[in-house]
């Protein structure tokens, strides 16, 4: 994922970045495919649908984060960086996709939290291909207001989950939103490069939820 303002990494930094987002690329297309083969054997078009819309969230940021720090032209990066912003806003909705759609299915408050969520990621990945600089702010806000939007169905979300599976989603996103500190640090060297892992165990965390407790439900 890119910074905000076009950072120059040193090659060390860059490398990092890209290798460890690869690896997140890597087993988002293998993560995608096993959740398609497990609903498509248990014949769920509702859950077929839900890991599809997330499965193809996860690869489109994690191989747009490496294709932008992988690539050193200056000019491609700039547009890079914008593909690789405007896929936050695409996992943020995707990864609450199955949870709206499958775990709270039937549920009035989890319609409507998708429904907010997806118009917000929407609306994030207008604003930053327009002007990604301007958005700074509001961008930033916005992903931890969309990530944290959860919280409008907490009680529903804690009466259909199993406690494990619980744990797995809170630690997912307080790994996410952690990360956001290191972030903040950008002119440290390596920092962006340790926001690469909390992300990507924020990942891992929320795709053990989704493919283990919350998919089945759809069975």
């Amino acid at each position: 994922m890119a910074d905000r303002t076009l950072k120059r990494y040193t090659a060390g930094e860059e490398i990092f970045n890209s290798v460890s987002h690869g690896v997140g690329s890597l087993l988002a297309i293998g993560g995608t495919a096993l959740m398609t083969v497990m609903s498509v054997a248990h014949g769920s078009g509702l859950a077929l649908s839900a890991s599809l819309i997330y499965g193809i969230s996860l690869i489109v940021l994690y191989t747009m984060s490496t294709v932008y720090h992988a690539v050193a032209n200056p000019k491609a990066k700039e547009i890079l960086r914008i593909f690789d912003h405007t896929s936050i806003f695409l996992l943020i909705a995707g990864s609450y996709t199955p949870f709206c759609l499958v775990a709270l299915a039937g549920n009035s408050r989890g319609l409507a939290v998708i429904i907010a969520v997806w118009a917000c990621a929407i609306l994030g990945i207008v604003l930053n291909a327009i002007d990604l600089k301007k958005t700074e702010k509001f961008g930033t806000v916005l992903y931890v207001i969309m990530g944290w939007s959860i919280l409008a169905v907490f009680k529903d979300i804690i009466h259909v989950l199993p406690a494990p599976a619980f744990w797995l989603l809170l630690i997912g996103g307080i790994s996410y939103t952690g990360g956001l500190v290191f972030y903040a640090l950008k002119n440290v060297k390596y920092m962006h490069s340790i926001w690469h892992l909390f992300v990507l165990a924020g990942s891992v965390l929320h795709y053990l939820c989704i493919s283990i407790y919350v998919l089945p439900m759809a069975y």
